[in-house]
């Protein structure tokens, strides 16, 4: 839609209402204003459960692979040669033994259920990058040295080359009963990975001390995989789970934390539809202030009407001013947006410190700090949809303009 320049000279007027239209102003300015907050809103709230999410898959996924491997029983035996099928399927990147076993660990009269995990060297060593104290290398097969998560320190209050006592059930088997297994490991590293359940819980250790621990023999727990896509990991992994069927279940990541990302799916939907109506309630913001405007320009437009302005024109005209008022406030909500999740850790810090609350209580929400993922086509979508229901909210004035009789509004001036 090609304005000529007199269409263009009147479009700019009715976009600077004077002094006397000062209600059409404000009216104009709050349609703005509220375009502009909705838009934002969006784009944060989309990008904050967008990066969520990605970092929850992220992090679970690094530490779970994309799935595992695991014996009916808990308790896989044949392990070795199940590692090599595994590792010989197409679409797999890693593949590696894992133990992983909920027991009760204790300090200086203070316990704790902690997740014991036993993984191979080369396993453990990709923690370097989380490691918030101490050695990784001490975690050899030779002594009882373990690395447990910082949430766990804090709670525990134990420190490096200190002994962490760890609870089997499962122990020796007496006159007396079964005594329960005791056994002191000391703690030579500790990590953070970002996942407060992870960072509470986890003690970890080599595979032949979980082993020796848990009294399984040579035997793991599951066999942990990674794929070159997780969202295919069940087409990858379909032929060695045939294969198995009867031996051993393949549960990929999405099945192991279905309730989580199935609750985000939801609220992220539901989070959409809600903060959507109010790019509605902007649409018709810019309606009742075109509306009124065309109200208070109705003998000028029967004077442009005469002077031979084309009902296509004064459409054009009414059309480009209402669509104006969304782009600036489309444009404007992105700018806000973008700066919003830019600055949106420290919002949350001067939140909190103003409030005296826990904005971000990472107990609640898995992770230390805010995430935020943007996703160009949402961005699109919504920058979209707002100038759309801009667009659609001018039709209703444009016409009513387009259709004033300039006779009539005439006959008594």
């Amino acid at each position: 839609m090609i304005l000529t320049p007199f269409e263009w000279s009147i479009a700019k007027r009715y976009m600077l209402p004077g002094r006397s239209e000062a209600v059409i102003a404000l009216v104009a300015g709050i349609s703005i204003t509220v375009v502009m907050l909705s838009v934002a809103m969006l784009v944060i709230v989309m990008s904050v459960m967008n990066g969520f999410r990605a970092e929850l898959i992220d992090r679970i996924t690094s530490l779970n692979g994309h799935a595992v491997v695991q014996a009916y029983g808990g308790r896989l035996e044949n392990w070795e040669q199940v590692l090599e099928e595994v590792r010989a399927t197409p679409g797999v990147t890693r593949a590696s033994p894992l133990i992983e076993q909920p027991l009760a660990a204790t300090y200086n009269g203070r316990t704790e259920v902690v997740f014991v995990r036993g993984n191979t060297v080369e396993d453990i060593g990709r923690l370097e990058e989380n490691l918030v104290a101490g050695n990784l290398d001490t975690l050899d097969t030779e002594g009882r040295n373990v690395a447990i998560g910082s949430r766990l320190q804090q709670n525990l209050g134990i420190r490096l080359g200190e002994t962490l006592t760890v609870f089997n059930p499962q122990g020796r088997s007496t006159p007396f009963g079964i005594v329960p297994r005791q056994v002191g490991y000391t703690v030579t590293a500790v990590f953070e990975v970002g996942l407060y359940d992870f960072d509470e819980r986890y003690v970890v250790m080599p595979i032949p001390k979980a082993q020796e621990l848990l009294l399984t023999g040579d035997s793991v727990g599951m066999i942990e995989v990674q794929t070159e896509d997780p969202e295919r990991v069940n087409e990858i992994l379909a032929p060695i789970a045939e294969r198995l069927s009867g031996r051993a279940i393949v549960t990929d990541w999405q099945s192991m934390n279905s309730a989580l990302f199935e609750a985000l799916q939801v609220e992220r939907v539901a989070m959409f539809f809600a903060l959507s109506i109010i790019v509605l309630v902007a649409a018709f913001n810019i309606l009742s202030s075109l509306v009124m405007l065309v109200r208070s320009k109705t003998r000028d437009i029967a004077i442009i009407r005469t002077m031979g302005a084309t009902r296509r024109s004064l459409m054009k005209i009414f059309v480009t001013t209402g669509s104006v008022i969304g782009v600036i406030g489309t444009a404007a909500g992105l700018g806000l947006g973008f700066l919003v999740l830019f600055f949106r850790n420290g919002i949350v810090t001067g939140l909190s410190t103003v409030f005296g609350l826990e904005v971000w209580n990472p107990e609640v929400r898995f992770l230390t700090e805010l995430p935020s993922k943007t996703d160009p086509m949402e961005i699109l979508m919504i920058a979209g949809m707002a100038m759309g229901l801009s667009f659609l909210a001018t039709l209703y004035p444009a016409y009513r303009a387009s259709n004033t009789d300039p006779v009539e509004v005439l006959r008594y001036e």
